[in-house]
């Protein structure tokens, strides 16, 4: 990756330049350069900008009007590295895009809304159960976990201990992004971040990872698929100081409207986000401590649907763009715009996942509901048994025990048992003794 060339001192020379051979030539082209995005809207680095100018023109020409044009609409973040330089981003239509679904469709009201549409579905707690699961296992695999999520899925809802390290990083991260939500009336601190980071990866390989230990050299260092390194993180001296500036800078209040420093909580966490990621503090774990801390942030700022919101999966699949939004970042003067209009297009396609998962399921519950009233067995299952039978016949869990059944319809253990044995005696499921306990599952004949 090519990195920008490095402009010296401020950008007005440049209209000087403009005036001069052979460049007043070729004024018009270079004029029609003179904004923040390209033609078709998007916020393009340098190394992905310069195939596409025309030819003949001064690449570094170019990029300084490219960057005059941004510079006017910055907005200030924090200051981040070793020498504290001032973090910026231009507030992109995406980034809009992104603030506007999750005002409307991630916040707290929201989320209580879609329950109340529910009504008496007590399926609904399966899906949302379901969806918890999904961050802390693709944030695993994204940090290289072995393990299918069918198989991690398994672990989680039957509380099965880990086998191996892999499924030893899934339960940290479960445990972490739990512990996220719990603490998500604490101000931000040194000892919140690494409480996280000491619930997320211990037990893990406690000699790799310093459990919610701050590092304490300078050799670590982040590299790419072949071994490269790519990215060198500020030194472990003043770190302490470097994380107390984050410290205060999150704790200051910025989402009063009527602030000339309003910053969407959005945009805030993701800077969150983006500054652990870049500080490095551990030896290992960052990126799962990072993308929590941006959860905790969401969470304490009252968009409550977050808590079922992957954005993990999301970024599993592109990993290399995951990466270079750092990278773009980092090497063109800490402009943030590339890592927040990144995070902003997952933001969006997650927050859409999760709102067509919940019509889906309201869909499936009203039409399996006028299924059994047809079928005239509506009225043979309780209500507990029948939100068992729908989950199990959508697919959305086809192994169930008296445990998970009481922790997801907040019932007792006995109830449970007796819902399970109910649908046995219905011939609607069957059972099979593994291990110490019973698991239930559909009967053949009734799958889907």
């Amino acid at each position: 990756m090519k990195k920008p060339p490095r402009l010296q001192g401020r950008l007005d020379p440049v209209f000087d330049r403009l005036g001069q051979s052979p460049h007043k030539e070729r004024l018009a082209d270079y004029l029609a350069l003179l904004k923040p995005l390209d033609d078709q809207g998007r916020y393009r680095p340098f190394h992905e900008l310069r195939y596409r100018w025309p030819p003949g023109l001064d690449s570094n020409l170019c990029w300084a009007l490219v960057k005059k044009a941004r510079t006017a609409q910055y907005s200030s973040l924090l200051p981040l590295g070793e020498s504290p330089q001032s973090s910026n981003f231009v507030l992109t239509p995406l980034a809009q895009k992104a603030i506007s679904a999750v005002d409307r469709q991630a916040t707290t009201a929201a989320l209580e809304f879609m329950t109340s549409q529910i009504g008496e579905h007590a399926h609904f707690s399966y899906l949302l159960n379901d969806l918890i699961e999904d961050e802390a296992i693709s944030s695993s695999q994204l940090e290289g976990a072995a393990t299918t999520t069918q198989v991690a899925k398994d672990m989680l809802k039957r509380k099965r201990l880990p086998r191996t390290p892999d499924e030893r990083m899934v339960i940290g991260n479960f445990k972490m992004m739990n512990f996220a939500w719990e603490q998500r009336h604490d101000p931000l601190s040194a000892r919140l971040i690494l409480a996280m980071h000491r619930v997320g990866v211990e037990g893990i390989d406690d000699a790799r990872y310093s459990p919610g230990i701050f590092r304490c050299n300078d050799d670590v260092v982040v590299q790419d698929g072949e071994g490269q390194t790519v990215y060198t993180p500020p030194p472990a001296k003043g770190q302490t100081d470097r994380l107390q500036g984050l410290v205060e800078w999150i704790n200051q209040p910025h989402s009063d409207i009527e602030q000339k420093d309003y910053l969407h909580p959005l945009i805030k966490g993701i800077a969150l986000h983006f500054a652990l990621g870049y500080e490095h503090p551990f030896r290992d774990g960052n990126g799962r401590v990072a993308r929590a801390l941006f959860y905790w942030f969401m969470f304490k700022n009252d968009f409550s649907a977050f808590r079922y919101i992957a954005i993990s999966v999301l970024l599993r699949s592109a990993p290399v763009k995951y990466g270079r939004s750092y990278l773009n970042t980092e090497s063109d003067d800490l402009d943030l715009t590339y890592f927040i209009d990144f995070q902003c297009s997952v933001v969006l396609r997650a927050v859409g996942r999760f709102t067509a998962a919940y019509r889906k399921s309201l869909a499936h519950a009203d039409h399996f509901d006028r299924w059994l009233m047809e079928s005239g067995f509506f009225h043979r299952l309780t209500e507990r048994q029948r939100a068992v039978f729908q989950v199990a016949k959508s697919g959305m869990a086809k192994e169930f025990t008296a445990g998970n059944v009481k922790e997801h319809l907040g019932c007792s253990h006995n109830t449970a048992s007796t819902t399970l044995n109910g649908l046995v005696d219905l011939n609607v499921f069957e059972k099979r003794r593994m291990g110490r306990e019973w698991v239930f599952f559909l009967r053949g004949g009734l799958a889907v």
